[in-house]
């Protein structure tokens, strides 16, 4: 579990239950938006828990056509405490219905994060019925609450045969003991060369461990490794290589975006190369990837809490990310991870508006927009131009042509011309900003808080050339459910 520390998309190519909840097996849809998720701050696109704090992503799986996310929260509170997984489940990765909480504290402490796994082949014994069991995998923080006083940091199994509606604790817990100071945040996923289920834990500084299991139950630890610079939430995947079929490598993450690439044979990670930094805004944290999409699906779906978020006077406290897919590149510099929105953003656009033509001080291509929700794709060519802003409601993503830099308040990052231009995608909900420069090479992920008065929007860069400006404004996620 990370520490502790609304809606307009841009996207630029510059080239028993209460009234809060709803069941798993209701019709997919979401409470009216005259009812609720209405809030001046409350983003239209990102997921937020209804009411009070949340944080890190957990137990991210996808079964029966559903994808559930587990989230840190806090039920009783503003702020972060009291930590409990949340449960919401969609089918599009845009249209969100919050459950009941999942797993709530007990005497082996509160639940920090953790992940989920669909037990095909029944390894843990848990299936009562004819589909497979859930089984996720979270951290008993012991010492974090008065019932769990003298209790330490240990590894605990929870699972479900009903979808994920209810879920049961292992009455064997913890399955991990303590071994390090606040050990904690396990992902566990299979690998079906040695049958085995691996779990990637954080132990402390910088230093994670590897560990097997036949049966999610007994666990063997079988490698340690130092990732400099980094600190908890580890996420452990393999990808293929684009445009090399054939060719896979694997990832290790961790929360604070720092990641290797290395190979992995059941027992042994062996790293490439130095670590490498992916995420440079200033509130994207604890990221996690999906376990069990479809192999036809191919894609490796990843949601970030956006932490440090600011929402005065709302009922909620924090958001996630928008859902983006992952993919691995072969580049002169090495490996490296791209990132783009998952396609299913679509669903929210209406009727767009394109321009194209040479930027200059007297115009705005986008001086007909004054809304929340948008989505920009925008391909430039800086020609003369020594800066190219894109004014969003006040704040400003702004791209030094000298230095081939990408800004957003603090937050920067070095995005290189392609070809002599640069293409931008940026999400912009009401109270963040997410931007992916060359097709996702690099991306900033911010939380902002524009005053609600400032509506407009500028795209500004004398004699900066745009090959082609789309606009898409979007559907708030919450009120075009209940348009269906």
């Amino acid at each position: 579990m990370a520490s502790t520390a609304a809606l307009l998309i841009l996207a630029v190519t510059v080239h028993a239950p209460t009234a809060d909840v709803v069941r798993a097996e209701s019709p997919a849809r979401s409470q009216s938006v005259d009812e609720a998720y209405s809030e001046p701050l409350r983003p239209q696109f990102h997921f937020t828990a209804r009411k009070n704090w949340l944080n890190d992503p957990n137990g991210l799986v996808f079964f029966a056509g559903q994808y559930h996310l587990f989230f840190q929260h806090n039920p009783s509170g503003i702020e972060w405490g009291n930590m409990t997984w949340g449960h919401a489940v969609s089918d599009d990765l845009v249209h969100w219905r919050q459950l009941d909480d999942a797993i709530e504290p007990d005497a082996l402490g509160t639940i920090f994060s953790g992940s989920a796994v669909v037990d095909w082949k029944n390894t843990a014994g848990f299936q009562t019925g004819d589909e497979p069991a859930l089984v996720a995998m979270y951290t008993a923080a012991g010492g974090t609450s008065p019932a769990s006083q003298g209790a330490k940091f240990t590894q605990c199994l929870a699972y479900s045969n009903d979808r994920g509606q209810t879920w049961t604790k292992y009455d064997g817990n913890p399955v991990v003991s303590h071994i390090a100071a606040d050990n904690r945040d396990p992902k566990v996923i299979w690998h079906e060369p040695s049958e085995r289920w691996v779990m990637a834990l954080y132990l402390d500084k910088n230093d994670f461990a590897l560990f097997n299991s036949p049966d999610l139950k007994k666990w063997e630890r079988i490698d340690d490794l130092t990732v400099p610079g980094s600190i908890e939430c580890p996420d452990f995947f393999e990808l293929p290589v684009v445009g090399k079929p054939g060719e896979s490598k694997w990832i290790f993450w961790t929360a604070n975006n720092v990641y290797l690439i290395g190979e992995f044979d059941g027992r042994d990670f062996q790293p490439e190369g130095e670590p490498q930094r992916f995420e440079h805004g200033a509130n994207c944290f604890a990221a996690q990837s999906y376990s069990d999409i479809p192999a036809q699906d191919g894609r490796r779906i990843q949601i970030a809490w956006m932490r440090g978020g600011k929402y005065p006077g709302m009922p909620f406290n924090q958001q996630m990310t928008f859902p983006t897919s992952l993919t691995l590149h072969a580049t002169d510099e090495g490996y490296r991870l791209r990132s783009q929105p998952v396609a299913e953003i679509e669903s929210l656009r209406g009727e767009k508006f394109t321009w194209n033509g040479e930027l200059n001080d007297a115009e705005n291509p986008l001086e007909q927009l004054a809304g929340e929700t948008y989505e920009f794709a925008l391909t430039i060519e800086p020609a003369d131009a020594k800066r190219i802003i894109l004014d969003i409601r006040g704040a400003q993503l702004s791209y030094d042509v000298a230095t081939q830099e990408l800004s957003f308040g603090e937050s920067k990052a070095r995005a290189p011309l392609v070809g002599g231009k640069l293409t931008l995608r940026v999400l912009v909900d009401r109270a963040s900003v997410e931007a992916y420069a060359n097709d996702g090479s690099v991306t900033l992920s911010n939380c902002f808080e524009p005053e609600p008065s400032k509506l407009a929007y500028r795209l500004s860069g004398a004699s900066a050339k745009v090959d082609k400006l789309t606009v898409w404004p979007l559907k708030s996620a919450w009120r075009s459910r209940d348009e269906e």
